[in-house]
């Protein structure tokens, strides 16, 4: 898991940044737990809470499409148990682009995760966290999980409004991934 900010695209990056900075400002404090994740971790994370069946029928479709490699990623990583995490199987998440982030909610010195929960900002205002940071990621024109209208992820901004499929085709994304992650380990990674 990587949380280096230098690893995503610099035109990406920069907004962060500048989000982050007014966030601080404002007296929010996001840190980021994430920032590139290899196909491996995606599809540790995509396999959390999903039913054998569908593993399967996402394997053999990958298969099917041309796209051996990403099926075999999903394959290798095996079992996993935990919350649903992401919609995306790896290569099609943005992390894997460097397009995306997750940052957390920094509250008195430790992780706050709730989208419900308030501070009392320095004027007197009350705010949540996740929400000024979806705000000000809007305003420099990122991509905010927060607002999206089916599966919130208040952690998660991208650089791009778009799916990766209104792209490249998974063929593409496949060779792309195998590619760029040549060099990463299954195990770990």
């Amino acid at each position: 898991m990587s949380r280096d900010l230098n690893l995503l695209q610099s035109n990406f990056r920069e907004k962060v940044e500048a989000v982050l900075a007014e966030c601080q400002h404002s007296g929010i404090t996001m840190t980021p737990y994430y920032t590139i994740r290899t196909p491996h971790q995606q599809a540790r994370l995509w396999r959390q809470s999903r039913t054998i069946a569908e593993i399967q029928e996402k394997i053999q479709w990958l298969q099917a499409n041309g796209a051996p490699y990403l099926a075999s990623v999903i394959e290798e990583v095996g079992p996993q148990f935990g919350k649903k995490v992401t919609n995306a199987i790896p290569g099609l998440s943005w992390h894997q682009w460097g397009e995306a982030v997750d940052c957390f909610w920094n509250m008195d010195n430790r992780a706050e995760w709730s989208s419900r929960k308030k501070a009392i900002l320095p004027d007197g205002t009350r705010t949540n966290g996740y929400r000024m940071y979806a705000d000000m990621s809007t305003k420099h024109g990122l991509n905010a999980g927060g607002f999206w209208s089916s599966f919130k992820d208040w952690p998660h901004i991208q650089f791009r409004n778009q799916r990766l499929s209104s792209f490249y085709t998974i063929q593409e994304i496949d060779r792309h991934m195998q590619e760029s992650f040549v060099h990463t380990s299954p195990v770990g990674s």
